[in-house]
């Protein structure tokens, strides 16, 4: 899941064609998102998949398009006949890319029987590729190491046992076999509680973080505006949680990226320090870790 959020001289400042970003704090605060994945609750995103697939679509959104899935695919380096277990896969956004670079046999797995409806009937009648509801968190009965590589877009965030995903995903490689993880920058992106501000002095946008060192799970309300009470759960770990339950599975990193916006602001007073501030400070980690 994406976000984007904005602080300018204590304004928020708009980006053209981007969400709004994140609610108040004390608007969803003590409230359960409904449809929020938990653990446990084998339909992971059923309660938003409508709002989601709308969102990301059979091509993926603007980010999707330009940063994200460009990201995963360096990572991943598919050769051909290559068989790839797509992690939390929802719709199957990635399955086309994978098809494009030669990819033998892919298997989307994810614990919404609604996007993976809709992976289905994207994706129906294409002999290499498959489907399987299931918690990636769970019992795998897809993990019988015999993916030649994995990925996880833009999911790690969502789930609640970083560490049974991480398990599950080394159980699923063959020996040498490598995992690409696309997610939202643990460092610079956590939602409520890192923001844009302004330094009138400097002239310089700055970011500026609230929390970092403690593990959060924080309520994403996906539709704000509509008040529905639908919304997810932001599962914000430090990078040095997430390395070491990497680690722990058995995987070492051998390659680390980080991905940064392709939008810039319309022309303004601010533009300057706000084109200099998308170049600093990246949006996305990405991360290649190889089961050893």
């Amino acid at each position: 899941m994406e976000w984007n959020e904005g602080k300018r001289r204590g304004k928020s400042f708009p980006h053209k064609g981007t969400n709004k970003g994140p609610i108040p704090a004390k608007k969803f605060a003590g409230k359960p998102a409904v449809g929020a994945a938990k653990p446990g609750n084998d339909k992971g995103w059923d309660g938003v998949a409508g709002w989601y697939d709308k969102l990301v679509g059979a091509d993926g959104s603007d980010y999707h398009q330009n940063v994200i899935l460009p990201g995963v695919m360096e990572l991943l380096d598919i050769q051909k006949g290559d068989a790839v277990v797509d992690v939390c896969c929802g719709q199957g956004v990635l399955v086309k890319h994978l098809l494009i670079a030669g990819a033998g046999k892919i298997h989307g797995v994810d614990a919404s029987d609604k996007l993976i409806s809709a992976a289905r009937q994207r994706n129906g009648g294409k002999p290499r590729v498959s489907f399987e509801v299931a918690d990636a968190c769970g019992k795998a009965p897809w993990a019988e190491g015999s993916f030649d590589k994995a990925a996880c877009v833009m999911a790690v965030h969502d789930v609640p046992d970083a560490a049974a995903l991480m398990k599950n995903v080394s159980a699923a490689l063959k020996p040498g076999g490598s995992f690409a993880i696309v997610m939202m920058h643990p460092c610079f992106r956590i939602p409520k509680e890192s923001h844009w501000g302004w330094d009138g002095d400097q002239k310089v946008q700055f970011r500026r973080l609230d929390k970092y060192g403690s593990a959060l799970e924080i309520a994403i309300q996906t539709r704000p505006g509509l008040n529905t009470g639908e919304g997810t759960v932001f599962y914000h770990r430090p990078l040095a949680d997430l390395l070491t339950v990497i680690g722990a599975a058995g995987m070492g990193v051998t390659k680390c990226t980080e991905l940064f916006s392709h939008r810039r602001s319309q022309s303004g007073p601010f533009s300057k320090a706000e084109h200099k501030a998308a170049e600093e400070f990246p949006l996305f980690l990405g991360i290649k870790a190889v089961k050893m």
